[in-house]
């Protein structure tokens, strides 16, 4: 790639869905769009490395050679290093934070949870005690 297009975090981060996704590795910005269906891990690992610098969690994982080959037909150009927030700003959508209107649903079966197993030990006792031959 004799000149290379630079974009700025901002844009880049844009880009965050199954349709249309991009990536930041090692200060390249890939196009990673027509790869979701076929990468290994499934499109929710890429989608959940959109909106930041995604070198540790490509690097995390220890692709092979032949994986950091294929990488560069998806190369678009170059982020603006300036522009990378140091911390994740963004969160993809359906893949982080909870919503307090299902936080009584989640109390309600941990309360099953605890109360199903205590009254069947206790209706085990009741039988076993009203049955037993003395």
């Amino acid at each position: 790639m004799a000149s290379s297009k630079v974009y700025l975090f901002d844009e880049v981060s844009k880009h965050n869905k199954t349709k249309d996704c991009w990536l930041i590795i090692s200060g390249k910005v890939y196009d990673v769009t027509s790869f979701m269906d076929d990468h290994p891990g499934g499109d929710e690992v890429l989608l959940s490395s959109t909106g930041k610098d995604a070198t540790n969690d490509f690097e995390d994982v220890g692709h092979s050679d032949d994986a950091r080959e294929m990488m560069e037909k998806y190369v678009i150009g170059e982020v603006d290093v300036t522009t990378v927030p140091t911390k994740r700003l963004y969160v993809a959508p359906g893949l982080g934070g909870t919503n307090p209107k299902d936080d009584k649903p989640g109390f309600l079966i941990k309360i099953l949870q605890l109360l199903v197993p205590l009254l069947i030990l206790g209706l085990a006792l009741a039988v076993r005690t009203y049955t037993k031959k003395e």
